[in-house]
């Protein structure tokens, strides 16, 4: 694992690289993103409805194949409802 994938590890998605806690909050529903570029962070799911969370979610990220104004495809993995596995890049 490089530094980069080591820094991402434990964060939630979409908090400041800079943020002096960017690990998860009381009171807040996490899953963990498997593989891709997004691998090891959390994404807040608090309040999202089961058909939110069959959906997954297209998160953007520049760290994808597609760079700035692209996006990480995740869906839930089935049998494990605190991961959502990577199936692709958007642009």
């Amino acid at each position: 694992m490089n530094g980069d994938e080591q820094l991402l590890r434990g964060r939630v998605y979409g908090r400041d690289h800079d943020d002096p806690d960017p690990g998860p909050r009381p009171g807040r529903t996490y899953v963990e993103l498997t593989g891709g570029p997004l691998d090891g962070l959390l994404l807040d799911v608090t309040g999202w409805t089961p058909d939110d969370i069959d959906a997954g979610a297209a998160l953007p990220t520049e760290l994808g194949r597609f760079g700035a104004g692209g996006r990480a495809v995740y869906g839930p993995r089935p049998g494990a409802p605190g991961r959502f596995d990577w199936s692709g890049d958007t642009p």
